[in-house]
């Protein structure tokens, strides 16, 4: 049987974040049984099996799955490491790219060979749950993982349950939350967007911005550092720079609250936020990053720097906006590191468009650089438009990728520097881990060399595209930021004098 909420519940009908009207609909008659049992009931016994959580996308979708991995082992389910140990499947989709909704596509007919059940949640099967893939596995909404255990135990049943609802608030911040990494906390500062981007499917999944409030967001912070041990902090959204927006406040007012909760040896780093809800803000903007518990990191997706092609995609800023935000953060901000987005190929760019996407390549020389070649994505405006060439779409992908290996921002000149960095991520290799230092470059440094947590000052010895390799100036030294050391300072004086004093006391009573 199938398990539906009831869309465009009225007010009264949401009370508390309750929105728990479901209608039961018989799959022969299509009407409606409000007395009709599950099937398999007497044999199911909730929070006794196990589920495997796979993510695509942003870290958006990350913290998504964060959460509702949380909710799920608290009601008792056993989150599994391998999808064939696992009895469901949660499959938390990205709608941005083809091949990423590809992949999901496959991995549902993956699952139904195998015999799993299979939940689908995220922006593909929110924007279109129609989709012939989709028809025979649950789905829970965007809005709606506060209720996935609900959903997988209605799935484990027997029953199909599809919650598409967006009419509800968001899920609380509060809620259980199991981390991918423990070290890092990443927080939904807001969900959807203000833009109506003519490629972009993500706002039909994810609607317009609805900003969390600011004294909850840094109440979460604040738990994360001090009651979970959390070492880093990610903010993150659809589009950092919009937070706050619809409830009449703007980004700088929310991290200037941030930065106060932040204790010493902790980081926060910025998420990808757009050039349109930054540039009235540059100088705050530059005085945060510069903060020395912030990482100097800043996402800024140009997409093109043809302003042809940035009108025809409606992206509501030019080139010359964003080189505005790109040159006084590199004048303002020492040793920033700017991350850039290219959609190459879009319907409407020309050969000329293409080449001033490669002098602005050329010109800021981007240590991380997106490359996407375009994907009509089906209900969008851009779709509509005559494709370029699948020849010429991969020519001026490779082209752009070849200018992006050509150059490198760890370069031989750099070996033998000094950073102190934190230390929070284990590399692919299994031998490394991956520190940060201020500017957010990236460090490998020898797993048995680094405490997971802690700070280290290193020596560069080795360099590549796209990372440092360094070891520990002394193999158990660990470092701290200034503002730590000085506080450590401070500790051990008062220490020396207390025990100075008992001397002294003790010396008075024994030799008197």
């Amino acid at each position: 049987m199938d398990i539906e909420d009831v869309v465009g519940l009225g007010p009264s009908s949401r009370k508390e974040n309750n929105d728990t009207v479901i209608k039961i609909r018989s799959k022969k008659s299509n009407g409606l049984m409000k007395d009709e049992k599950p099937e398999n009931l007497d044999s199911f016994v909730p929070g006794t099996n196990r589920v495997w959580v796979r993510t695509w996308g942003c870290s958006h979708n990350t913290s998504d799955s964060e959460y509702m991995s949380g909710l799920l082992s608290q009601a008792g389910y056993q989150i599994v490491k391998q999808e064939d140990d696992a009895d469901v499947w949660v499959l938390n989709s990205c709608t941005v790219k083809t091949p990423s909704e590809t992949q999901a596509s496959n991995m549902v007919t993956q699952a139904q060979n195998k015999g799993k059940k299979v939940v689908m949640a995220g922006c593909v099967s929110q924007a279109a749950p129609s989709e012939p893939w989709l028809q025979e596995v649950s789905i829970v909404g965007v809005k709606q993982i506060d209720r996935i255990v609900e959903v997988v135990e209605e799935t484990l049943k027997g029953n199909k349950v599809r919650l598409l609802t967006r009419n509800r608030p968001d899920a609380p911040l509060a809620l259980p939350k199991m981390r991918k990494n423990q070290l890092i906390e990443v927080l939904s500062i807001s969900t959807g967007c203000l833009n109506h981007c003519t490629y972009c499917k993500t706002k039909m999944a994810r609607g317009d911005l609805k900003s969390y409030p600011l004294e909850e967001l840094v109440e979460q912070a604040r738990k994360s550092f001090v009651d979970d041990g959390v070492k880093e902090i990610w903010l993150t959204s659809e589009d950092l720079g919009a937070w706050g927006r619809d409830i009449g406040h703007v980004l700088p007012d929310l991290l200037n609250e941030l930065v106060k909760v932040i204790p010493e040896g902790c980081m926060m780093r910025l998420g990808m936020t757009n050039p349109p809800y930054i540039l009235d803000h540059l100088e705050e903007i530059a005085k945060i990053l510069n903060h020395p518990r912030v990482y100097s990191f800043l996402h800024i997706p140009v997409q093109s720097a043809s302003d042809a092609v940035l009108d025809d995609m409606k992206r509501e800023y030019s080139r010359r906006h964003f080189e505005q935000i790109a040159d006084y953060m590199i004048e303002n901000v020492p040793n920033i590191y700017i991350a850039t987005d290219m959609i190459l190929a879009f319907p409407t760019e020309t050969e000329e468009d293409f080449q001033e996407s490669m002098r602005l390549v050329e010109k800021y020389r981007f240590p991380s650089l997106f490359i996407n070649q375009y994907y009509p994505r089906s209900g969008t405006p851009a779709a509509r438009l005559k494709k370029i060439d699948t020849v010429e779409a991969r020519r001026r992908t490779a082209l752009m990728s070849e200018l992006f290996r050509s150059y490198s921002r760890y370069t031989e000149e750099r070996i033998g520097e000094v950073h102190d960095v934190l230390i929070c991520e284990k590399a692919s290799d299994g031998k490394h881990v991956v520190g940060h230092n201020k500017s957010y470059e990236h460090i490998l440094v020898t797993a048995d060399a680094a405490p997971m947590g802690g700070w280290v000052k290193v020596k560069v010895r080795d360099v590549s595209k796209f990372c440092m390799m360094a070891e520990p100036l002394h193999p158990t030294s660990v470092s701290t930021p200034r503002a730590a050391v000085v506080t450590t300072a401070v500790s051990w004086r008062v220490v020396i004098s207390a025990v100075i004093a008992l001397f002294a006391f003790l010396c008075f009573f024994l030799f008197r």
